[in-house]
């Protein structure tokens, strides 16, 4: 039986539900349908069960996320700590310029409008980070949700860690309709995704400045091609 003290939700709980909801694939920004050129790999034969799906992500993690997305998505939610709306709106530039397609680009802008303008109509960011991101005119996924993350008091490793297992499991469910998977096989994938996260994280928070950037070769290569594939599920 709980206590009345037990029964009461604190603030960890708070921060801990408004994580997974920005984690969640019901977040309703369009992150289902993209496939971040996973589409083209099916298509060319790179990816075509569950083992070499599960390749795809890890080494999407590995040499892409890890060395780019994640360590700038922890500089947006510095500034945001910091109330610095110049150090965000370079960083959040910096990850608009390190693109490499226009697939990729547009996706992330995409979801990060929706983003933004969700927390808009929900009313629930202060008027201090609500201001922030308001300042970005083209913000991109990981500013508005590194904003959110920062305003509800998310811990920073918390946080990213909601954010890369997001982007996770979008692969899995893209691979699930694209291989086909089954579901246990998608939640094989991440499970091995999920044993990667804590060195992704350590690799990410350690990263330097001038060390930050994706030589992603073949994933820019992929998405290029998936740009003109002739038939497609999925956006990017």
């Amino acid at each position: 039986m709980l206590t009345p003290m037990a029964s009461i939700a604190t603030d960890t709980d708070i921060a801990l539900a408004r994580l997974l909801r920005l984690a969640s694939p019901a977040l309703p920004v369009g992150a289902y349908s993209y496939s971040q050129a996973l589409e083209w790999a099916v298509e060319s034969g790179t990816v075509r069960d569950a083992a070499t799906a599960g390749d795809w992500i890890a080494d999407a993690l590995a040499v892409s996320i890890v060395r780019c997305e994640a360590p700038v998505w922890l500089r947006l939610y510095a500034a945001c700590e910091a109330g610095d709306a110049e150090a965000l709106a370079r960083w959040n530039e910096f990850f608009l310029a390190a693109r490499e397609t226009a697939e990729f680009r547009a996706e992330t802008l995409q979801m990060g409008r929706s983003l933004a303008a969700l927390l808009e109509r929900s009313g629930e960011l202060p008027e201090t980070p609500r201001a922030l991101l308001a300042s970005l005119e083209v913000p991109a996924f990981p500013a508005a949700f590194a904003c959110a993350a920062s305003a509800w008091r998310i811990a920073p490793r918390a946080g990213l860690t909601g954010y890369l297992f997001s982007w996770a499991e979008n692969q899995a469910i893209a691979a699930v309709k694209l291989v086909p998977l089954g579901q246990s096989a998608a939640q094989e994938i991440l499970a091995r995704i999920t044993a990667a996260l804590p060195q992704a994280l350590d690799q990410a928070f350690a990263l330097k400045d001038d060390d930050i950037g994706s030589l992603a070769f073949g994933l820019a290569i992929a998405s290029c091609r998936h740009e003109t594939q002739y038939a497609r599920l999925f956006r990017s």
